[in-house]
């Protein structure tokens, strides 16, 4: 028989995210973007991990400006083409997909006009975190901007209340 406790209580506890992350990494990315944004600037990662049964597992971080030195120089995230080929590079030796993004804002994680048109990864299904005041408070599920691309600039808002229920948190990732 091949089953786990942990596999019940997941069904149990988060039935339906489509998004899943321990707590550890989420907060220790949260304190990371904290850090790296200096509550003055925006920062940003992709989370990377796999995608099992239609869901996303994460199981790690990689931080934009450690593919781009130059990332945060504007005040926004802005990465140049060649970090994606090294983003790319990053997921096959580590046999992993990105699985979202995250950026911080300095007020409401409220998807701007060039996150709208500028994905950071333009296909149907990647999900785009925004997460409010540059990450400096408690990093609170409903208060994110939880946004899922569609294709042609059209994105699925799970922001909100929403979030709980499309991003899963906790122990039992």
């Amino acid at each position: 028989m091949n089953f786990s406790i942990r596999t019940i209580i997941r069904a149990l506890v988060a039935p339906k995210h489509k998004l899943r992350c321990s707590r550890a990494l989420w907060l220790s990315t949260l304190r990371e973007l904290d850090r790296r944004g200096a509550r003055r600037h925006e920062a940003g990662a992709f989370l990377l991990g796999r995608e099992i049964d239609g869901r996303r597992v994460v199981v790690g971080t990689v931080y934009y400006d450690e593919l781009d030195p130059r990332a945060y120089d504007s005040g926004v995230c802005i990465l140049e083409g060649g970090s994606f080929a090294k983003l790319w590079a990053l997921c096959r030796e580590r046999k992993l997909t990105v699985v979202a993004d995250v950026h911080t804002h300095g007020g409401l994680a409220i998807q701007s006009e060039a996150d709208r048109t500028n994905p950071m990864v333009a296909r149907a299904g990647h999900v785009g975190i925004i997460v409010p005041d540059f990450a400096s408070g408690p990093g609170q599920l409903g208060k994110l901007g939880v946004y899922e691309y569609c294709g042609n600039y059209h994105w699925i808002d799970h922001s909100g209340k929403q979030a709980r229920r499309y991003f899963y948190v906790g122990r039992w990732s």
